[in-house]
């Protein structure tokens, strides 16, 4: 961590915070079945309580806070970089906002986005004359 800066909320300073030199980008997978989408995110290293997700103006916002390892002795190897992730998607109308959900589990993020119900698809009934 290197410098401390104060974070802004819409205008508002809300609390001192560190700045981290390294952000990611979470790889993701996104799942579209007939009542939803369903969203992977890869997380390791993420606790629920360091996880924070916003829907606001039809923007999808994930931010995932992770503790660097406490670690004795000096890296032989080190590939696996720490550092928070971060990732927003534009999100459509299709989706009904008020029933988001999520859930973590073994550093593997879960959303669903329910589609609304006017845009789920219908099956057609044919009648015979």
């Amino acid at each position: 961590m290197a410098n401390i800066v104060k974070r802004e909320h819409r205008g508002e300073v809300t609390a001192a915070e560190p700045v981290r030199t390294v952000t990611y980008s979470p790889p993701v997978d996104v799942v579209e079945t007939a009542d939803e989408l369903r969203l992977y995110a890869d997380l390791p290293g993420v606790r629920p309580e360091d996880l924070d997700i916003r829907f606001e103006n039809g923007e999808l916002t994930l931010h995932a806070k992770v503790a660097p390892r406490p670690e004795k002795g000096e890296f032989l190897l080190r590939e696996y970089g720490v550092g928070d992730f971060y990732r927003t998607f534009t999100i459509s109308e299709e989706i009904d906002s008020d029933k988001i959900s999520a859930e973590l589990t073994q550093g593997v993020l879960v959303l669903h986005l329910p589609k609304r119900e006017a845009v789920k698809p219908k099956r057609i009934t044919v009648k015979t004359s």
